[in-house]
């Protein structure tokens, strides 16, 4: 531990940066932290501006998450009638779960493709699986090949989110590290108002609903061209001992006069690994495996709060409520969208674990309107009310902490060596749990009917506050390095 805490020193000038916030403020040097450039001099902090095209680049891979989230939203129906599966409520589940299965699939080797090929490659190749996929399920006569099809795409999905995840963590500098990171959130919001919107003439136009596959492959193709003009993550590339291609990526991100003080921090981080090799027993009996508890509940509790079945299932229950399917997911969307934006603006203000304490509080306020809407305690117009109002609100208050803050929380946890790997089975273990959501909620939702399932989800909201109250680090400001030794087990 003491030799590890030697390791902090002048060289944290890449992870930290002033505490101003607001994109204008993050270029002045007013009380920024002391920088320093290998001499003593003080050099303030690296423009923002240098890594943002490439961390936008990167968030392609969450709108297409977004979008094939929500791309059976409205078309569901249309589906069911033309692949001759309607009013099957296990078929019509399992477009929706089948896609997740592949994200299951593609998540666990997500981790040992960042590592393998890098986290630029990596995303280029989740384009692949997105393309076939797509085109598949748009060219579908049966309900088999729609369910191969969303499999192809769900793989795609799997390795997407993750490697995003480690790609925005490794190529930001730590003052806007919260920020960028919520901009995936934004990216999948964008995506399902994406889908939303295209999907809309389904229930009108024949066969509309295979446009609406065909339309991703577009932003698929983009995503892999692009990131070929995007910079490698430098800890991937240091991390495959190529010091002098990471310098230059460095050069990149920062700027010549930060480079040498970024190549010292990373030197020094990696000084004190026992060794160069994986083995995955380590997340399960090693020191990291807190953190692994700590991320695999998160995680499980996102998708235990309810809010995958909103989004996959919005039209049917607004339809239910009496309230038309358009309208209601297009506020949903914006709703999602615009919490999202709020998170991009507190995210390293006010910090992570503050905006997931807040956003499942708001939540479980949200499922108390859901669950008082379907009692005998209001009338019926009251009562659609508070449904759709609870919905919304469920949805803003995820999209502010819950939705975005679990996978910014991984990715800066877990040291380099393991960071990868370490994500990767912890979203293996977010997209079990999505599957089984998915899969059950209409089947729930006829059997024991909203009040007591609206409990339900509410319990595992409540449940999460405690949780990230007792276990959960906050990272805010923090460099990798540091946030690396605050979770070291005491000796």
């Amino acid at each position: 531990m003491s030799m590890r805490g030697r390791h902090l020193d002048a060289y944290s000038m890449y992870k930290r940066g002033t505490r101003e916030h607001g994109f204008d403020a993050f270029d002045k040097e007013q009380g920024p932290e002391r920088l320093l450039n290998g001499v003593g001099k003080d050099i303030g902090v690296p423009s923002w501006k240098r890594s943002l095209r490439h961390v936008l680049v990167a968030t392609l891979s969450s709108f297409l998450y977004g979008y094939h989230l929500g791309v059976v939203n409205e078309t569901l129906e249309s589906i069911s009638r033309d692949l001759g599966f309607h009013g099957n409520t296990m078929a019509e589940g399992l477009v929706v779960s089948t896609c997740l299965g592949g994200a299951f699939v593609g998540s666990l080797f997500s981790g040992l493709i960042a590592d393998g090929v890098g986290r630029r490659r990596a995303l280029q190749l989740c384009a692949l699986p997105m393309i076939i996929g797509a085109s598949m399920s748009a060219t579908a006569k049966s309900l088999w090949a729609m369910l191969l099809g969303r499999l192809f795409v769900g793989t795609g999905m799997g390795i997407g989110p993750a490697v995003a995840a480690l790609y925005v963590t490794e190529v930001s500098p730590a003052y806007v590290r919260g920020t960028y990171g919520s901009f995936t959130q934004i990216a999948t919001g964008l995506g399902l108002m994406g889908s939303l919107f295209i999907g809309f003439p389904s229930k009108a136009i024949e066969g509309w609903w295979r446009i609406c596959f065909w339309a991703s492959v577009a932003p698929a193709a983009i995503l892999a061209l692009f990131m070929e003009f995007s910079v490698e993550s430098p800890h991937w590339l240091f991390k495959r001992g190529r010091a002098a291609d990471a310098e230059a990526e460095f050069e990149k991100l920062l700027g010549g006069p930060y480079v040498k003080s970024a190549m010292a921090e990373l030197s020094k981080s990696d000084r004190g690994d026992e060794a160069d090799t994986f083995k995955f027993s380590e997340l399960l009996y090693g020191h990291h495996r807190k953190v692994v508890f700590i991320g695999s509940t998160l995680f499980a509790l996102q998708q235990l709060s309810g809010i995958n079945a909103v989004f996959y299932f919005s039209s049917t229950v607004f339809e239910t409520a009496g309230v038309p399917s358009e309208s209601a997911n297009m506020c949903v969307g914006i709703a999602n969208l615009l919490g999202s934006f709020v998170a991009m603006i507190l995210m390293d203000r006010l910090g992570r674990k503050v905006l997931l304490i807040g956003s499942f509080s708001g939540m479980v306020v949200a499922m108390f309107l859901q669950i008082t809407s379907a009692t005998s305690l209001v009338s019926r117009s009251s009562g659609v009310y508070l449904s759709v109002g609870g919905m919304l609100l469920f949805v803003l208050t995820f999209a502010i902490g819950a939705g975005p803050v679990p996978s910014i929380l991984l990715s800066e946890m877990f040291p380099g060596r393991v960071r990868a790997n370490a994500v990767s089975v912890c979203m293996a273990f977010h997209w079990i749990v999505n599957f089984f959501v998915g899969l059950l909620f209409l089947r729930l939702l006829e059997q024991i009917g909203p009040l007591v399932l609206n409990s339900i989800f509410g319990a595992f909201c409540l449940m999460a506050v405690l949780f990230i109250k007792k276990n959960v680090l906050e990272t805010k400001g923090k460099s990798l390095q540091e946030i690396e030794i605050a979770l070291l087990p005491s000796e």
